[in-house]
């Protein structure tokens, strides 16, 4: 089984958008937001991401990637 890979930290660097500025404007904490940027979640949630897209200007698919090839350790 593949795994879902998180890439919010590379469309970050790409709107030259920080941490703490993207938590502001999404309303989700730095330490959640941190954890998603390090792919340390099991679970997000469509209310999260659509902010995260709005802020963004981005689809969920530029964030969330899934990768047949990796499996879970």
């Amino acid at each position: 089984m593949g795994k879902i890979i998180l890439r919010l930290d590379r469309v970050m660097a790409d709107r030259k958008m920080s941490l703490n500025e993207l938590s502001e404007k999404v309303g989700v904490s730095n330490v959640n937001l941190s954890k998603m940027k390090t792919g340390k979640i099991s679970a997000i949630r469509f209310s999260t991401l659509e902010a995260i897209c709005d802020v963004l200007n981005c689809q969920p698919g530029d964030i969330l990637e899934y990768d047949p090839n990796v499996t879970e350790e």
